[in-house]
């Protein structure tokens, strides 16, 4: 009977009547995008499993990766990955590198004197 009760719900049935019914499908979406096999940005199998909290591994290959708390890729970190694969991103960089190294320059010379 339990599973004829939740078959709507899934696994937000276990909070009954209460928090309201968005709250409830918002949890159902989560949990069940969470539970599913990802995709291993090292074998590219459906194998990547959440352990813990921001932590996920790969059955087939080993690896071990961190991620969000409920995806293995947040949206910050796809964001970061689109900038560093552009090409107009890469003299920024070097920029910043060199602006950076100038500053450790001058504090270099600052403190010899």
């Amino acid at each position: 009977m339990a599973n004829k009760r939740t078959k709507k719900v899934g696994s937000a049935g276990r909070f009954g009547s209460r928090y309201g019914v968005k709250i409830r499908k918002k949890v159902l979406k989560i949990e069940e995008k969470q539970k599913q096999n990802h995709t291993c940005p090292n074998c590219s199998k459906k194998t990547l499993k959440r352990e813990v909290a921001g932590m996920y591994k790969c059955d087939s290959c080993s690896l071990t990766i961190a991620g969000g708390a409920y995806y293995p890729e947040t949206m910050t970190g796809k964001v970061i990955k689109r900038m560093i694969s552009q090409k107009e991103f890469m003299p920024e960089i070097k920029e910043l590198l060199e602006i950076k190294l100038e500053k450790k320059e001058i504090k270099g010379k600052a403190e010899n004197n």
